[in-house]
């Protein structure tokens, strides 16, 4: 069993059904959910976004609704300012190039004022059935940590390392199981590494406790 396999198994064990957290009815709603997501829990997304779209859930609707009630309801995602600005932005670009109609592709996603790559394969993925892989601060320090790449900081290297190891059927899933094991288990700060069946591949593991236990071995001896 290769290594990306072994990844994959265990995941699987762990999220079997990983899926998008974000609440939405349509590619317009995920796009706005995903823009609000930056630096905010998908919860809080979920709370905010229900009283957003009941009164807003279309280009046109949003631009009627206006940037300075928008962040009085976007308020609690924080950020409020910039993230009401990149969503009047898109919301007048879906209307004046692509009919109010959220595109399919990575290009002309990526073409949207305040879409950036990340935010354009989640759509894709999620709301136009897409396999990909969005990179996000979770998917790229768990790539980092089991040697899935050995980029970093840039989430495009890191994007691109993954895809030549994870199969194509199962690189959305994958995403989210990724996202998942970050939150859960491989976190940011003390890591639940003893309970960890990919301890042994994982170069944090090995560094900062192996090597420190090797180390003061040595010392005692």
């Amino acid at each position: 069993m290769t290594k990306i396999d072994k990844i994959i198994t265990y995941f699987d064990e762990l999220f079997p059904e990983a899926e998008c957290a974000l609440d939405f009815n349509t590619p317009y709603e995920l796009l706005i959910a995903v823009i609000l997501s930056a630096q905010c829990t998908d919860k809080r997304v979920n709370v905010v976004t229900k009283d957003l779209f009941a009164v807003a859930n279309t280009p046109e609707k949003m631009l009627t609704l206006g940037q300075d009630r928008l962040k009085r309801i976007i308020y609690p995602c924080g950020f409020y300012n910039n993230k009401s600005k990149a969503i009047i932005e898109t919301s007048k670009d879906l209307i004046d190039r692509f009919s109010g109609i959220v595109p399919s592709t990575l290009e002309k996603l990526t073409s949207l004022k305040g879409v950036g790559r990340k935010t354009a394969n989640v759509v894709i993925a999620n709301a136009f059935g897409g396999q990909t892989i969005a990179v996000d601060t979770h998917v790229h320090r768990v790539s980092k940590r089991l040697g899935l790449t050995d980029e970093n900081s840039n989430p495009l290297k890191c994007e691109m390392d993954l895809l030549k190891i994870v199969p194509e059927n199962r690189r959305s899933k994958f995403h989210h199981q990724m996202i998942l094991f970050g939150r859960n288990v491989c976190k940011a700060i003390k890591p639940n590494c003893s309970d960890c069946k990919l301890k042994n591949m994982c170069k944090f593991y090995n560094n900062t406790y192996i090597n420190n236990k090797n180390s003061k071995n040595k010392l005692k001896g």
